[in-house]
């Protein structure tokens, strides 16, 4: 519970130059504990788009890195591509993937904002969940105008004054625009016809600003290099406004015009889940579920030991794992069972299966957050106080979670009770039973936690939780 895990993808206006894209990659490469995922460059675009992932406090200095050298490398005054963009680094979202929220991204967006305007004079931006204005939190708006004519328009315009900087664009590298946001699909389908009105039609009748879909951000661009038309996606929102829904509107659309679909393509990365909705829609899979994939079976058989290897544990004369461990190991299995009602019901299993995981995850972090108390323990005794203020506060916070996210599962399942089929009145009445034992034991360890503190900075936060539970 205390790794954390954000993915960055920045977009630059270079997709013709590898060489330079490359050099970017390297300046990122060098922040430490970051992996670089994905590089897509675009010709026809004349854009570039990297993903990479790391730590959340490791990020904003990879990010810095690679706007930096972007910045030295791109001039927008000799930049041209169909793909409407304000900067050298164009964009660059920060997106939550593991141990952060996206409130967290929001403030490393700022500090990276603040940043590139206070070292490298390019103003910034701010959009999505990071926008200080409603009309900002859509990219659309601030690159009205693109580079050219924001460059203009910021000089005499109050309402295009950026977020962070003055009235005046960096000369050659432009602004930036710098946000926080949920997994974005950047998602392409070429038509099997040169015409671009017919993929402008086409992303009018299927973006949201025009009255399509929601969650759907799209525009009509030509494809010079293959002489096709392309419909340009973005699907801010998968799994609301899921990817095979799209294909078919636009394969509707298309057909209205004379037109079918020559191919489609990803940019960047897709997440897993919205892979496997897609198999689920097309395929028609009655009782499917991620648990149906082999390779998320895999994954599960080789990061979490059975259960009988937990029972020995747990059994073990060993302080860990204990009780706190044991009360998220059985609301874990009161979600699984919600998640297998759900499934054979036919109704939705991701909140559950995404309970599943949390509680599973926190059987460990909750040994390991006992294991870190014993280690303040045994510091010198004239350092060792402030060490155990916080470890006794980590180890506070853990069952805390657990509690707190219980309780969300309580309530899912009361409404289960009230949907599923009457036959699955056991299965619901046993996962409530576990989620209750789970809250009680999580509570209870939070106590415990607490009694043993005496800083009441640390303890106030802890109790103010405890008495929204109650």
């Amino acid at each position: 519970m205390s790794r954390t895990i954000v993915e960055v993808v920045p977009n630059f206006s270079e997709g013709r130059d590898a060489a330079k894209v490359d050099a970017i990659i390297e300046a990122i490469r060098t922040a430490p504990g970051i992996v670089i995922l994905d590089r897509e460059l675009d010709a026809d675009h004349n854009r570039s788009v990297v993903t990479f992932a790391g730590p959340a406090n490791k990020v904003v200095e990879a990010a810095f890195r690679g706007a930096e050298r972007a910045i030295a490398l791109i001039d927008l005054r000799h930049h041209q591509g169909v793909h409407p963009r304000i900067g050298a680094c164009d964009v660059v979202p920060f997106v939550p993937v593991e141990g952060v929220t996206l409130d967290d991204c929001v403030r490393l967006a700022n500090e990276l904002a603040k940043r590139l305007w206070e070292r490298l004079s390019v103003p910034v931006y701010l959009y999505e969940a990071a926008a200080r204005r409603p009309d900002r939190a859509n990219l659309e708006n601030i690159r009205k105008g693109q580079f050219e004519g924001l460059r203009e328009e910021v000089r005499t315009n109050p309402d295009r004054r950026p977020d962070f900087g003055e009235t005046e664009l960096h000369p050659s590298a432009g602004a930036t625009v710098v946000g926080a946001r949920k997994f974005l699909i950047a998602y392409n389908i070429n038509l099997n016809t040169s015409d671009v009105e017919i993929a402008k039609r086409i992303a009018k009748a299927i973006r949201f600003s025009s009255g399509g879909f929601r969650y759907v951000k799209s525009m009509g661009v030509p494809l010079a290099s293959r002489n096709l038309a392309q419909v340009s996606i973005n699907l801010t929102d998968f799994e609301q406004t899921p990817i095979h829904r799209v294909f078919e509107a636009v394969r509707a659309e298309a057909a209205r015009y004379g037109a079918s679909i020559d191919g489609s393509e990803i940019v960047g990365l897709i997440p897993k889940r919205a892979l496997e909705m897609t198999a689920e829609w097309y395929l028609q899979v009655e009782n499917f579920q991620p648990r149906l994939v082999l390779e998320n079976r895999l994954a599960e058989a080789t990061t979490a030991g059975g259960l009988n290897d937990f029972l020995d544990e747990l059994a073990a004369p060993t302080a860990t794992p204990g009780g706190g461990s044991a009360a998220a190991a059985a609301a874990a299995m009161g979600a699984s069972l919600g998640a297998m009602v759900s499934g054979l019901a036919k109704l939705p299993v991701d909140a559950f299966e995404a309970d599943r995981k949390f509680f599973a995850e926190a059987v460990k972090a909750d040994a390991a957050s006992y294991e870190a108390v014993r280690a303040a323990y045994k510091r010198p005794k004239e350092e060792r106080a402030p060490f155990v203020e916080q470890a006794l506060h980590e180890a506070a916070k853990v069952p805390l979670e657990v509690a707190e996210e219980a309780t969300g599962l309580r309530d899912r399942l009361r409404t289960l009770a009230g949907t599923a089929p009457a036959k699955f009145g056991s299965d619901v009445t046993t996962a409530l039973a576990l989620v209750e034992a789970g809250i009680s034991g999580a509570l209870a360890n939070v106590r415990i936690n607490i009694e043993s503190m005496k800083d009441e900075s640390l303890i106030a936060d802890l109790r103010a939780r405890l008495d929204k539970l109650s």
